[in-house]
């Protein structure tokens, strides 16, 4: 097929309004939100609205040999949604329905272009709750957290993405649209291939609809902060809690540099009464949920808490949280903000915050750190002055020592934004040559043809 005559048959298949190639819409859907990963201007986007819309999408760049770049909301943070040279990216944020929520089998039926936040809404209602809650619900979307399993504050109790997707539809590549998974509690036909897609960062296929678990409704959560002099200190408090063998509903990390810039942002004074804080949270009912909360306010105490304390004002409290979620954009409006997403195991959590410490010593970068805790999720975050190029080239330096160092300490490059660009080069690292050669065989089994998000992950 003829340059751009895929474009023509495109624009003739789908409804008005559906294909966009004005280089000012493209280009605002060429990356995601990742620092310094590459990309270039696709040669159109497209905004299908059915599963049957991204099969006859899939059908012409196939015919044509034009790479498909899938997009959810653009919030990912390692380059997987860049756009390459040619390529259409497949924007699924108009695929918005909720089709179903199952109160009592408790499960919903979504499209990918669903917002988390929205989902969760329309589950409250019902009395059922989804918890996966990356810190960009409020924007990313269903479809997004799918395709690189995404995580969130209450992942160290109630587990990530990949916990709740019970089955998917999706267009293969060699355009056919299957289900895979099921609706059932249980279920082991065949090879888990739902579990496959979860994780796969869109170089697998194209999800059009995604079935989940969800969960009662919890039982408020009691809230416990601590004031710590420095991000080890609250690593150790965090091994404390382990080694306590407490499971928290969550347990957050916020060090002096995202403190500050939020109350440079929001005004909420928290940067003047603490360097470090913690923040831990237990939803378990009636008096073992009161025991569990004194429980883990000794292990703050233990771990070198200046101060510490339950919360009794639930606003206070739900201030505290909502600062971390503040975090990264207040950040943000500092410099460019190259997000590390690496996880330890529990125990090494403060010797890998000390290595950061040191990391942004040595490589003179300033480095703020905040973190999921509780299950070793650390995601230091390195601050540049805009167009500083000998900072950039410190802080890429400092970005790839972490990974070293996570790696040495027995953990792994990315927790939950996935690989992308970014951490290409960590997953060799870290799987070898052997695991290396697996993943590139299921892609070529998958995309026979090569055409979903190439260059990504692992690269065939």
């Amino acid at each position: 097929m003829r340059d751009e005559a895929w474009l023509r048959e495109l624009d003739r298949l789908l409804p008005p309004g559906r294909l966009v190639t004005d280089p000012g819409v493209t280009e605002s859907y060429a990356h995601d939100d990742a620092e310094w990963a590459p990309y270039e201007l696709p040669a159109a986007v497209v905004r299908p609205r059915s599963a049957e819309e991204v099969q006859q999408i899939v059908g012409v760049c196939l015919r044509a040999g034009v790479p498909i770049v899938p997009r959810g909301a653009g919030t990912g943070l390692s380059g997987g949604a860049n756009a390459t040279a040619g390529a259409l990216v497949l924007s699924t944020e108009a695929m918005t329905a909720i089709k179903e929520i199952d109160w009592r089998e408790r499960l919903a039926v979504v499209e990918p272009g669903v917002v988390n936040d929205h989902l969760r809404a329309a589950c409250a209602e019902q009395g059922l709750w989804y918890p996966p809650d990356p810190a960009s619900a409020p924007w990313s979307t269903i479809g997004g957290n799918v395709a690189t399993n995404a995580g969130g504050v209450c992942c160290v109790k109630y587990g990530v993405t990949r916990d709740y997707v019970l089955g998917l539809q999706f267009v293969t590549g060699t355009g056919e649209l299957v289900r895979v998974g099921r609706r059932t509690a249980k279920g082991v036909a065949g090879y888990d291939l739902a579990g496959l897609l979860v994780g796969s960062e869109g170089t697998l296929g194209v999800i059009t609809e995604i079935t989940v678990r969800l969960r009662p409704s919890r039982e408020p959560e009691h809230t416990v902060a601590g004031y710590f002099g420095s991000v080890v200190d609250a690593g150790h408090a965090v091994a404390a809690v382990a080694e306590a063998g407490l499971v928290p509903s969550a347990l957050e990390i916020i060090d002096r540099h995202c403190l500050a810039a939020v109350d440079e942002w929001k005004h909420m004074g928290l940067s003047t009464e603490a360097d470090v804080v913690l923040l831990g949270r237990t939803d378990s009912a009636g008096p073992a949920g009161e025991a569990e909360a004194d429980a883990m306010l000794a292990c703050f105490e233990k771990g070198g808490a200046g101060y510490a304390v339950r919360s009794t004002d639930q606003q206070e409290a739900d201030a505290l949280f909502a600062a971390r979620r503040l975090a990264y954009p207040a950040l943000e409006r500092l410099g460019p903000v190259l997000t590390e997403d690496v996880c330890v195991p529990k125990g090494a959590v403060p010797e890998m915050l000390g290595r950061i410490e040191a990391t942004a010593r040595r490589h003179d970068t300033l480095i703020a750190n905040i973190a999921h805790a509780g299950d070793g999720n650390l995601h230091p975050l390195l601050i540049t002055p805009l167009g500083d190029e000998s900072a950039k080239r410190r802080a890429q330096a400092a970005f790839d020592d972490i990974i070293a160092d996570a790696l040495d300490l027995g953990g792994t490059v990315t927790g939950e934004h996935g690989v992308g660009l970014l951490k290409r080069g960590g997953l060799g690292a870290e799987v070898g040559p052997g695991v290396l050669a697996l993943n590139r065989a299921v892609k070529a089994a998958l995309d026979p043809h090569g055409i979903f998000n190439p260059g990504k992950v692992v690269a065939l």
